[in-house]
């Protein structure tokens, strides 16, 4: 039944427009798979324009043809080829798109980075993005930052931290002896000394140390006592000085009584001034009394002389006299 009811080719061949329409069906289903593989070339990058970038790595363990190359977590290349370079060193060969490698400078850094989860990553980072443009077919040299390749690091690390803390905690140790002294000294502390002879040194200096103190504090009595016989002496000595019958208000009387006997001898003072004016007025008139009497005295003195060789002379030739001393001039 199922035979009888497909149609034979010659149903087909006299219906030309059922064939015409498989023909079309066809067409249409080859455009749509040439279309879809177009578009997939697109998605891909197929027919953007690119530059090539060559990373050199120690290895390629991790990186595969298609992984991408990130910036900024965003994809902006793809890896082309992976090949061996004549040095023993792997060539990853990326194509970047124009419009993606405006990101990339001449001073780019590019890690290729190994996780303990997780696929390898290539990351690219541009820290001045003012610096000259990397130009296509540029040759970089990759990090690694693969956290597999410290394992072994520090598993040797922690090998040696655990028997550093051995040492350390064994009783020949310096955590175990360090130990053993506070063990030592908290019984130390809590003996006959206490806190105090671990401090100083030893029980007896302990006991010192309290008969120190015992002596400071009897001294600070001492000295609180003398302090309030200071404060009593002070208000006695006030009383004294300073007041009704003290002696400061006897010294102010004294100066009062001082100042007149000053005041009385400034006028005596200025009296024995006068007094001595006038006596400088006197010997000054003496003085030329004095000189004016000189001359007067040799005039004088002069004429007795002459009065007496004329005695003489009268005496040589007239003797009245019988004692020649009587007859003499005795000048003042």
């Amino acid at each position: 039944m199922n035979h009888s009811s497909a149609p034979s080719s010659a149903e087909l061949a006299s219906s030309p427009g059922l064939a015409r329409r498989a023909v079309l069906m066809l067409l249409l289903t080859l455009l749509l798979v040439a279309g879809a593989v177009v578009y997939l070339l697109y998605a891909r990058g197929v027919f953007e324009s690119t530059q090539r970038l060559v990373l050199v790595a120690e290895d390629s363990e991790g990186v595969v043809v298609g992984m991408d190359m990130t910036f900024s977590g965003f994809p902006i290349g793809r890896v082309r080829r992976v090949e061996l370079a004549p040095d023993g060193k792997a060539r990853i060969l990326i194509d970047v798109p124009k419009k993606d490698a405006q990101w990339l400078r001449q001073s780019s850094v590019f890690t290729l980075v190994r996780g303990l989860v997780g696929a390898t990553n290539i990351r690219a980072y541009s820290g001045i993005l003012t610096d000259p443009p990397l130009p296509d077919g540029a040759v970089r040299q990759v990090l690694r930052g693969d956290a597999t390749a410290d394992i072994p690091v520090l598993v040797g690390s922690a090998r040696a931290l655990l028997e550093s803390v051995n040492q350390l905690v064994a009783p020949q140790g310096a955590l175990g002896q360090t130990l053993t002294q506070l063990q030592r000294m908290s019984e130390r502390i809590n003996g006959q000394g206490g806190a105090v002879g671990v401090l100083l040194g030893g029980d007896e200096q302990a006991r010192r140390f309290r008969a120190t103190l015992a002596r400071a504090d009897t001294l600070a009595d001492h000295a609180a006592a003398l302090m309030t016989r200071m404060d009593s002496l002070a208000a006695h000595a006030d009383t004294q000085v300073f007041g009704a019958q003290g002696l400061m208000p006897q010294v102010q009387g004294s100066a009062e009584q001082l100042q007149g006997l000053l005041t009385d001898a400034r006028a005596s003072l200025g009296k024995l001034d006068a007094v001595l004016i006038e006596a400088q007025a006197v010997g000054a008139n003496a003085r030329v009394a004095t000189q004016d009497l000189g001359p007067l005295r040799a005039e004088v003195e002069a004429n007795l002389r002459r009065v007496d060789s004329m005695l003489n002379e009268l005496k040589r030739k007239w003797p009245f006299t019988r004692d020649p001393r009587e007859a003499e001039i005795k000048l003042p």
